[in-house]
């Protein structure tokens, strides 16, 4: 997963399926993941959120300002991505 290069390095499919998986098992009932980049880090982390409101509190990549820039939003249960 995003691997071009409009994205700062390619995901797993293997650790994405996972995050989705953690998310859905969850016992807080979250809706939504974040695939999150983190600048100091240089790697991919998950978020999960449970209102979609929320998602607007991110700043995306490559335009965001500060130590964590949004990739991509998902819906937990259809995992279809969502449209920022």
């Amino acid at each position: 997963m995003f691997d071009s290069p409009n994205y700062p390095k390619p995901l797993s499919e293997d650790i994405f399926e996972s995050w989705l998986e953690n998310g859905r098992t969850s016992k807080i009932g979250y809706h939504y993941l974040l695939v999150i980049w983190n600048v100091y880090d240089e790697q991919y982390q998950p978020l999960y959120l449970e209102d979609r409101e929320a998602i607007e509190g991110y700043e995306l990549y490559p335009n965001a300002r500060g130590a964590e820039a949004l990739i991509a939003a998902y819906d937990l249960y259809s995992e279809a991505r969502i449209s920022i």
